[in-house]
C-alpha cells in the first residue's frame, strides 16, 4: 500500500466530510484499506490536523497508566484509544499493556536508547549479582522477601483454606499483585509457567456459564434445609427441567460451600433377653416388590431442655414411606404398642408383611407378639449387637437427626414435636430420592406403576 502524506490524509478526509461520497468509495478512489480510512476519519474528528502531524513522543509513565486506565474501563480497542489520545500507532497501547501485566509500573519507564559503553556494561553486570552480605544484597533479599510474603497471603485470602492452593488461585494471587510486583517473580515463586498463567487468566475473566445452575443449586439446597446431597440436587434439577451431569453438580456445590449435614447415631434399645426372640427372617433382604410387603421399626431418643423424647416409626421398605409413628415421654411399651396399632388401622385386608426390629425389650413382649400373630404378621428380628441387619432404620434416624434435630433451634418441646411432624411429612411428600427415580415416598407408591 503507497504512502500518503498529510496533505493527502487531510484532504481525503475533507472530501469525505464536505463532500457526499461514502467511506467505501472514497477510500477505493485513493487506493486505501477501508478500516484505515475510517481510523484517519477518527483521528481528524477529535484532534484535526495535528492527528497526522509526525512525533517522536517519548511518552511519560502517568500517560501510559492513563490509557490503560482509560481502555479498561470503557472497553475501547486499541485502535479507538489510540484515536482518542492521538497515538500514531495503536500496537504501542498493546506493548504497553503487555509490559505492564509482566512486569508492573517498571515496565513502562523509558528506557535509555543506544548503546550502552563498556563501564556500564560492567556495572550492569555488578547490579545483577551484588557482593554478599552488601546493602544490595540485602535490599534484593528484603524486597524477595515482601513478595513472597505478600504473594502467600494473598493466596490465602483467596483460597477456600482447605489443602494446597489451585491453580487459578495462584493465578488470581499473581494478577492482584501485578501493580506491586513483576509478573515474572510471582510466576516462580507460585511455580507456575507463563503459558499457564495466561491460560487460567482468560478462564478466569471468562463469563460463567453455570451461574444460572448455581442459582438453581443455592435455592434447592436451601429450601431444603441443607438437606440434599449433590445427588439429590442433580434430580432435582432434572425434575425441573435442568439437565447437567451429577459430577458437575457436585464440583458446583464444592465452589458454592454446600455440603449435606453429617449423619449421627441411633438411640439403642436392647436390654438384654426380657421376653422371646424372633429369627432373622428379613436376612437383610430390604428389597421389597409392592407396598406392605416389608416393614422395618425401631425406637429413637432425643435430648432437649433437660427433656428426653421417643420417637417410635414403622417404615416400608417399598418405598421407603413412614406410615405410622409415636412419640411419647417416656419408652414405656405403649410408644410402640399405638405405633403398631395405627399401622393395623391403615393396613388393607389380606395383607401380612414381614415386621423387623432389633433385639429392643418392647418387640420382645408377649403383647407384642400376639398382636402380630393376631394379624398374621410375620416377626423378625436382627442379630444381637448388628445394627448392620436394620441398615434402612438406622439409615432414617441419622437422616431425621442430621437435617432436623442437630440443624435447627428449638423454642421448646412443643416446638421441636410440631417440626417433627413436619419433618414427617416433608420426608414421606417431598423429599426426593435417587432410589426412587427422583420422586418422593408417596409419589412414587402413587405413581411407580405409571413410571415403570
Amino acid at each position: 500500500m503507497a504512502k500518503f502524506s498529510i496533505e493527502e490524509k487531510i484532504s481525503a478526509v475533507l472530501e469525505y466530510i464536505d463532500g457526499d461520497d461514502g467511506v467505501n468509495t472514497i477510500a477505493r478512489k485513493i487506493g486505501v484499506n477501508y478500516a484505515l480510512f475510517q481510523d484517519w476519519i477518527k483521528q481528524y474528528k477529535l484532534h484535526g490536523e495535528k492527528a497526522f502531524e509526525k512525533r517522536y513522543t517519548n511518552y511519560s509513565v502517568d500517560f501510559k497508566l492513563d490509557v490503560l486506565k482509560f481502555m479498561n474501563e470503557t472497553g475501547t480497542s486499541n485502535k479507538e484509544t489510540a484515536a482518542i489520545f492521538n497515538i500514531p500507532s495503536p500496537p504501542t497501547i498493546l506493548k504497553w499493556r503487555k509490559a505492564f501485566e509482566e512486569g508492573g509500573i517498571d515496565a513502562l519507564k523509558p528506557k535509555k536508547k543506544g548503546r550502552l559503553f563498556m563501564s556500564e556494561k560492567s556495572q550492569k553486570k555488578t547490579k545483577k549479582t551484588p557482593d554478599k552480605g552488601s546493602v544490595e544484597e540485602l535490599q534484593e533479599e528484603i524486597y524477595r522477601l515482601k513478595m513472597e510474603n505478600a504473594y502467600f497471603k494473598k493466596v490465602e485470602c483467596l483460597s477456600s483454606g482447605k489443602g494446597k492452593a489451585t491453580k487459578q488461585e495462584k493465578v488470581k494471587a499473581i494478577y492482584e499483585l501485578r501493580k506491586s510486583f513483576p509478573i515474572t517473580e510471582l510466576m516462580k515463586i507460585a511455580g507456575i509457567a507463563k503459558s499457564t498463567y495466561y491460560y487460567q487468566l482468560k478462564a478466569i475473566q471468562r463469563p460463567d456459564k453455570y451461574i444460572e445452575i448455581k442459582q438453581h443449586i443455592e435455592f434447592i439446597y436451601h429450601t431444603n434445609k441443607g438437606r440434599y446431597g449433590y445427588r439429590r440436587i442433580h434430580l432435582e434439577l432434572r425434575n425441573r427441567g435442568v439437565y447437567i451431569n451429577h459430577k458437575t453438580v457436585q464440583r458446583l456445590m464444592k465452589q458454592l460451600g454446600l455440603k449435606s449435614l453429617v449423619r449421627i447415631k441411633k438411640y439403642r434399645s436392647y436390654k438384654g433377653k426380657v421376653g422371646q426372640i424372633a429369627p432373622n427372617v428379613l436376612k437383610r433382604n430390604f428389597v421389597a416388590t409392592k407396598p406392605n410387603e416389608k416393614w422395618v421399626t425401631d425406637v429413637t431418643e432425643f435430648h432437649l431442655f433437660g427433656q428426653k423424647l421417643y420417637l417410635s416409626p414403622i417404615l416400608d421398605l417399598y418405598n421407603g414411606e413412614i406410615i405410622a409413628y409415636n412419640v411419647e415421654k417416656r419408652p414405656v411399651y405403649s410408644l410402640v404398642s399405638k405405633m403398631l396399632n395405627q399401622a393395623l388401622e391403615d393396613l388393607p385386608e389380606g395383607e401380612k408383611p414381614i415386621l423387623h426390629s432389633d433385639q429392643g425389650w418392647h418387640y420382645q413382649m408377649s403383647n407384642y407378639r400376639h398382636v402380630l400373630k393376631q394379624h398374621g404378621i410375620t416377626q423378625s428380628m436382627s442379630r444381637k449387637g448388628n445394627c448392620l441387619d436394620n441398615a434402612v432404620m438406622e439409615n432414617f434416624f441419622g437422616l431425621l437427626k442430621s437435617e432436623l434435630f442437630y440443624l435447627h433451634d428449638f423454642e421448646n418441646m412443643e416446638h421441636f414435636k410440631r417440626e417433627l411432624e413436619s419433618y414427617i411429612y416433608y420426608y414421606n411428600h417431598i423429599r426426593i430420592k435417587a432410589k426412587l427415580k427422583g420422586m418422593s415416598p408417596v409419589q412414587y407408591r402413587t405413581h411407580a406403576p405409571e413410571a415403570a
